[in-house]
């Protein structure tokens, strides 16, 4: 019995640091692309912070790989550019025409990585075809564990329980959200959350910066 207890610890922290240096990777190669894609605009830090509305301080942090942005400084810095916070993320542009009127079919959601959440989250974009856009749009499948540490963006965010249950925390208080619950929030709070239930928690959540309203 001691010997499977301590083969399954080992399994998990070998499961962890596996994560752990996939979320380095991703991050140093968000760091990249986005300090490739300032210069080729030649644009200096300054330019970039009064574009995305960001400190020219933090986003050279971000480029140095001193901080990791969360989704919503992504999508900024990626609104500042006047491109896809999914390109930042994978490097790939989108190959679908840019329109004013965007229908995504139920298998044609991108899936992506959000630097900063929790482990087996999964964020499926559909929001990404829609030019001048003033929000993003995910379906987000939540993992059984928090995030490393509460999330923090400008912004609000909603997000409309599909199915499952969570425990949800925001500044400070910890709410239970079921199937049907709808959370509407500030997101510049700390918050974070956790699937429950028996099954991961499904969730639609619409990120609304407000800098795209400007």
């Amino acid at each position: 019995m001691i010997f499977l207890f301590a083969i399954s610890k080992r399994i998990i922290i070998m499961s962890q640091t596996q994560n752990e240096e996939k979320d380095r990777a991703l991050e140093k190669a968000i760091a990249k692309r986005i300090r490739a894609k300032r210069i080729g605009l030649n644009w200096t830090l300054d330019q970039l912070a009064k574009a995305a509305g960001l400190s020219k301080g933090y986003l050279s942090q971000i480029e140095n790989e001193d901080k990791t942005p969360t989704l919503g400084t992504l999508t900024k810095i990626a609104f500042g550019f006047g491109i896809d916070a999914i390109s930042l993320i994978t490097g790939e542009e989108s190959k679908r025409k840019q329109e004013k009127f965007s229908l995504v079919r139920a298998g044609e959601r991108q899936p992506i990585t959000h630097t900063g959440a929790a482990p087996d989250s999964i964020y499926e974009s559909f929001s990404f075809d829609k030019s001048n856009r003033f929000m993003d749009s995910y379906i987000v499948t939540i993992s059984k564990e928090f995030s490393p540490k509460p999330l923090m963006h400008e912004g609000q965010e909603l997000a409309f329980t599909l199915e499952g249950t969570q425990e949800f925390y925001y500044d400070g208080q910890t709410y239970i959200v079921k199937a049907g619950d709808v959370k509407y929030f500030d997101s510049d709070r700390p918050h974070m959350t956790r699937s429950i239930g028996s099954k991961p928690a499904r969730v639609l959540v619409v990120l609304c910066n407000p800098l795209r309203g400007e």
